[in-house]
């Protein structure tokens, strides 16, 4: 599966693959598989991901066009 969001979302916030892989403790080459599509994330890292850039997973995956998280409960 590719995830042009998540690629897109690096370059406008001016990040390096190297500085999200950083964030996400795993190694650089990983995280290019995964925006490459050569590898599919594992809920947990599309979580993790959501997080940093403060949107939903809905919205990494394509499944909405609405940027903002859903509200904590």
């Amino acid at each position: 599966m590719k995830y042009p969001r998540i690629r897109n979302l690096r370059e406008d916030n001016d990040l390096t693959q190297q500085q999200i892989a950083d964030m996400l403790y795993i190694n650089r080459r990983t995280y290019a598989a995964y925006e490459n599509g050569i590898n599919s994330m594992t809920p947990e890292t599309l979580c993790k991901i959501a997080d940093i850039y403060h949107t939903s997973v809905d919205w990494l995956l394509g499944r909405t066009d609405e940027f903002d998280p859903y509200p904590e409960n």
